[in-house]
């Protein structure tokens, strides 16, 4: 273990930049708590798929706010559940995914989330303890306080041939040149949204992965880390 982690780290970037694999290897080497919150805005897309309607509609706020959700923090063992369910594999589906900026760009939908993270961060914060959360929004929106913010980018290509190799790995199917495209429109909702869109906060420290294997961006972080005396 490197330290103890003290306060929040906040992750940002787009998909296929790794966050998920370096937040929860960070959080595991620091002894903090992590968070996914793309997982929580999945949980919901697929809440409303369920009830069969329009992501893009009024009713999709009624059902995504009403939802039942529990994040387990844990980074050795993290889990999504949706009304008492473990939906953990079922929202990295082509479906959640070809949905999920839909539903998330209600502002009605981040409101009710962003409290919920925000209550989750409290919670592993209190008695001076620490959380490493991963978003798009986080730094510039969820917790603009973080006294760490880190925003990864990649090229398209570079993104989209990780999130192929994920896919694979996990017995999704899936072409290059789908997946390449799909990274693309996600960038432009998520980037274009009129609430929370998309971006890099001021202060972040802006980490292009394109070149740094996993091993190499962990070894940047826990600099960070240390650098910025969040580490006991």
């Amino acid at each position: 273990m490197a330290g103890r982690l003290h306060g929040v780290v906040a992750m940002d970037g787009p998909s296929g930049t790794g966050k998920s694999t370096v937040s929860r290897r960070l959080a595991t080497a620091c002894g903090a708590a992590y968070l996914d919150t793309g997982a929580m805005y999945r949980a919901l897309t697929l809440a409303v798929l369920r009830a069969g309607v329009d992501p893009t509609g009024p009713d999709a706020v009624a059902v995504a706010v009403a939802a039942e959700l529990e994040s387990v923090t844990d980074p050795a063992a993290p889990a999504i559940r949706l009304d008492g369910e473990d939906v953990e594999a079922e929202i990295r589906g082509p479906e959640v995914t070809g949905a999920v900026s839909a539903v998330s760009a209600q502002p009605a939908v981040r409101e009710a989330l962003v409290a919920r993270q925000r209550g989750l961060i409290g919670a592993a914060e209190s008695g001076g303890g620490g959380i490493v959360v991963e978003g798009r929004d986080i730094g510039s929106v969820v917790v603009p306080h973080a006294p760490l913010k880190v925003y990864l980018t990649a090229s398209e290509e570079v993104r989209a041939a990780r999130r192929g190799a994920q896919d694979r790995k996990a017995g999704r199917a899936g072409d290059t040149v789908t997946v390449l495209a799909d990274v693309r429109r996600r960038d432009r909702l998520d980037s274009s949204r009129k609430t929370s869109p998309l971006h890099a906060a001021a202060d972040a420290v802006v980490l292009d992965t394109d070149a740094l294997s996993v091993d190499d961006v962990l070894d940047a972080l826990l600099c960070f880390v240390v650098e910025r005396g969040l580490v006991r």
